[in-house]
This record gives C-alpha cells, structure tokens and sequence, in this order.
C-alpha cells in the first residue's frame, strides 16, 4: 500500500492576522495582487485598460447614484471572516464614522461583471451558506441597488 505526498501533508490555512503581518515584513510587496481566499494566498490577474475603464465608468456612477447614502470603495480590502480578506474592485458600504478601519462581512448584495463575456449578475439575500437570489441583469438602463429603494443607475455603456 502506497501513501501519496498529499494524503499526508497538511495544508496551513493563513489567518488575516498572518497574512497582513506578511505584508509588514515586506514578504508580500505592498503592489502585490494577491487577496487571501479562505486562508490561501490566491494570485489576482493584473488589471488591463479595459477593466480600469470600467471600474472608472462604475465608480463615477456609482459615486453619483449613492450620494451620501453610501460609501463607494474602490480596490479596498474587505475582511469575510478570520481567514478570507478579497480586494473586490468596488463596493458599497453603509456611511460610518470610522469609514470602516475595522470592516467585517455583512454584504447584502454582490455584483459579478464579466467584461469578456459582457455578463452583468446580481447576488443578493445573503445567508451564512451564501446568496439566495442571484439573477442575470440585461436591462442595464435600470440598475436598482437593492439596499438603497429608489436608487437606479444606467449602466448601458458598460460594455
């Protein structure tokens, strides 16, 4: 009977708190792409013009819808829980006096945009084993934020 390398090896699940003293120590340069996804250091694609193009575009509507109903971060670290920390490219926070030093989970609704495949998808109704709802929006004219009623944002040109 054979034992294989990986039967055996454990697998050493980094915490926040590990991998940001990573980045103090100079073992992760500060313009690293890389985000912590369920305690693995995970390589994030570099960002081409097309995609800051639309992050741009996003962020100005953005910043124009919310007004002051929100808090639009770009490219920011959100901690999920102690052992998942992604840089999602824009987020919408509910306005705090901190501005979010120490920010946790709690994202009512998640948008996924596939430039290449020209996919616009909304997660909404959050529950500790994920999104109940996700739907594929195709009228980009009329994007409505589901936390903010009332709020719509024409996001037509996005592709």
């Amino acid at each position: 009977m054979s034992t294989r390398a990986q039967d055996i090896l454990q697998r050493h699940r980094l915490n926040v708190d590990e991998y940001h003293r990573m980045g103090r120590a100079g073992i992760l340069p500060e313009d690293s792409r890389v985000e912590l996804i369920n305690g693995e250091i995970i390589d994030t694609a570099p960002i081409g013009s097309r995609h800051a193009a639309a992050v741009k575009q996003l962020m100005r509507l953005l910043d124009r819808g919310v007004g002051d109903h929100a808090i639009v971060s770009v490219q920011d670290p959100i901690q999920l829980d102690d052992h998942t920390e992604p840089q999602p490219d824009l987020a919408l926070l509910r306005p705090r006096t901190d501005y979010y030093k120490t920010a946790r989970a709690g994202i009512p609704e998640a948008w996924l945009v596939d430039l290449g495949a020209s996919i616009f998808a909304r997660y909404h109704e959050a529950g500790p084993d994920g999104y109940h709802r996700n739907e594929a929006i195709t009228d980009l004219q009329r994007v409505g934020i589901a936390t903010l009623p009332g709020v719509a944002l024409d996001l037509h040109g996005l592709f």
